[in-house]
């Protein structure tokens, strides 16, 4: 039986919901970095990307017990991992447009692309200029420009 395809917004919390018009804008993303987000964001957008904690926790540079701490004292990241997290909500999105799913976009994140030095793409988006090079990637694939 197959799976039931649920609407990709049925998946974003109404936080996620609420940032999608702020990382449609760069300006309007970094001022949301600068305030900084909430550490609870960075575990739903971990979420859209399927990713564990330990993951998330790796690709901001932190470790999984400081983000538990964080999200459980409601607190906000600083303003270069907010960036990330703001950065991978965009790609999350723009993957699953693109792919179909995120769990499609999601078994791309660990291949290597061939695009990108045949890296990975999981594998650069510890920075804000990997997520960037993951990003124009994607748009390059749903242009079809596979080279």
């Amino acid at each position: 039986m197959a799976a039931i395809l649920v609407h990709p917004s049925a998946v974003y919390s109404p936080a996620l919901l609420g940032l999608q018009t702020t990382v449609a804008d760069s300006f309007a993303l970094v001022m949301e970095a600068r305030t900084g987000v909430l550490a609870k964001t960075a575990f739903d957008v971990a979420a859209l990307l399927q990713l564990s904690a330990d993951e998330l926790a790796n690709l901001l540079h932190t470790t999984t017990k400081t983000l538990r701490t964080y999200r459980q004292a409601k607190k906000r990241l600083g303003p270069a991992p907010s960036e990330q997290v703001l950065k991978l909500l965009a790609l999350a999105r723009q993957g699953e447009e693109v792919f179909g799913s995120a769990s499609a976009f999601r078994r791309w994140l660990d291949k290597p692309a061939y695009g990108l030095d045949n890296q990975p793409p999981l594998s650069l988006l510890q920075t804000s200029g990997g997520i960037d090079l993951v990003a124009d990637e994607v748009d390059r694939i749903a242009h079809g420009d596979l080279a």
